[in-house]
């Protein structure tokens, strides 16, 4: 029986990182992979809707050319090309992986494990069983796609995530259930494409999770393109084939029905725990999440679980950051910070693009006793201005005592780009006092993030 010092299950953002740092700290290590390195952010996630979403940027700022004055004739869309391209940015980086595991002397083993026992795991490939102890595991094998009790991904009627990237054709008329951030980026991807796209959300607005503002403004945004959003909305049912389908759901107007051709369906996902063994070794799991304290611990010794399968936030540079601190708290590394979830930025990438860090006004205001809150309306902004994009909003939140940074929220171009600003903000406890000094480049969509830090002072210059 092959012994390792450690052994990571799962070779995505999360694991391949773990496996790194392990390896960097001399450990003897051992990464267990039954499909593609990477995991599902790089081969069918994070990385190739990026690939899909330029796409549909080109095809916006094709629509927009007429405005720069130009004039575009006999244009022509393959979609085949645009997800060619998606996969071959996508099996690119997934032999990116499998160079920096050769590199740092990371055994990869093939198959589907099961945690045997304390220190032991058992990989099954191609129908033969091989046993294996190790002093620590840590598990990272991620989530999937959560199925409605009526309405489940076949593949066929109904995608998940893997089929909307990648269609054969387009399809004529879409429906996306689920309003979170998968569902919005889909939604505008196949808008943005020339779909006719019906967005429908079960609470009372989409991105429920962003501040409140910003959700208004993403539907106005998303209405204003042409995308049918129905927020505090069930679909019951779905029934027919594809092109000839129809939905049956239930609002605030009543029940009625949708036709479409096609729906993917975006709402949520559930933790990759099943076939791992866990229930014999009474391994604690919540909604299908594995529970682990502050650095990735489980209830049974020498077991870990980071990433997604470790529960929210479901973000692939948060299971990065939970390897490190995992692996740095497994070698015994002096003063390993825990996770500090109000840190992890988030972002949608839709059109316009949203970001934020932190905590939301509603959230912000349950926590202390006063805030501050300024705002920046990009319709002020040179650059958003020139280059057409003047609908969005940076809006920032301070604690009215402290003067720190509770939380910042971003909608427009390129946003996604510029929260790590707030991010590093944040990890440096700056004051709001102390970001107003701080001089922004002019001009830059950016300068609005200086605005808005002005504006909680009742000190904006450009509003």
């Amino acid at each position: 029986m092959e012994q390792y010092d450690l052994m990571v299950v799962g070779g995505g953002p999360g694991g391949y990182v773990a496996a790194i740092r392990a390896a960097q700290l001399g450990f003897k290590t051992a990464l267990v992979e039954k499909q593609h390195l990477g995991g599902v952010c790089l081969n069918w996630g994070c990385i190739p809707t990026k690939a899909l979403l330029r796409g549909a940027d080109i095809a916006h700022t094709l629509k927009e050319a007429a405005h720069f004055g130009f004039t575009i004739d006999n244009l022509n869309f393959d979609i085949n090309k645009l997800v060619q391209h998606s996969r071959s940015v996508a099996d690119k980086l997934s032999q990116g992986v499998a160079y920096l595991m050769q590199k740092n002397n990371i055994a990869v083993i093939d198959g589907t494990a099961t945690v045997a026992g304390k220190c032991r795991i058992d990989v099954s490939y191609e129908g033969d069983v091989t046993q294996y102890r190790s002093n620590h595991i840590i598990l990272a094998t991620g989530a999937r796609a959560r199925n409605l009790p009526n309405i489940e991904i076949d593949g066929d009627l109904i995608w998940g995530a893997r089929e909307a990237m990648t269609p054969l054709s387009l399809p004529g008329s879409l429906l996306v259930i689920g309003g979170g951030a998968i569902g919005v980026e889909f939604a505008s991807l196949y808008n943005d494409l020339g779909t006719d796209v019906t967005l429908v959300e079960a609470t009372e607005r989409i991105i429920p999770s962003e501040d409140s503002e910003i959700s208004a403004l993403a539907e106005k945004a998303f209405q204003q393109r042409g995308i049918k959003v129905l927020t505090s909305t069930l679909v019951e049912s779905v029934e027919g084939a594809r092109a000839q389908a129809r939905a049956f759901i239930k609002g605030p107007n009543g029940e009625h029905q949708i036709k479409f051709d096609q729906v993917i369906l975006a709402v949520g996902i559930r933790g990759n725990i099943e076939g791992l063994g866990l229930e014999k070794l009474d391994v604690k799991t919540e909604n299908s999440f594995l529970v682990v304290d502050q650095f990735g611990k489980t209830n049974l010794a020498g077991l870990y679980a980071i990433g997604d399968v470790a529960g929210a936030p479901w973000l692939a540079h948060k299971a990065s950051h939970e390897a490190i601190i995992c692996v740095e708290n497994i070698a015994g590394i002096d003063d390993v910070k825990p996770l500090n979830k109000a840190h992890v930025p988030g972002c949608t990438y839709c059109r316009p693009q949203i970001a934020s860090v932190g905590l939301t006004e509603a959230q912000a205001k349950d926590k202390v006793r006063s805030i501050r809150v300024g705002r920046s309306n990009l319709s002020a902004n040179g650059k958003a201005l020139a280059i057409n994009e003047g609908q969005g909003l940076v809006k920032t939140i301070f604690d009215a005592d402290s003067g720190e940074l509770l939380g910042a929220h971003m909608i427009g171009p390129e946003v996604t780009e510029q929260i790590q600003g707030f991010g590093i903000a944040q990890q440096l406890e700056a004051t709001e006092h102390e970001l107003i000094q701080t001089i922004y480049a002019h001009p830059t969509v950016s300068e609005s993030m200086h605005q808005s830090v002005l504006d909680s002072l009742g000190l904006a210059i450009h509003q």
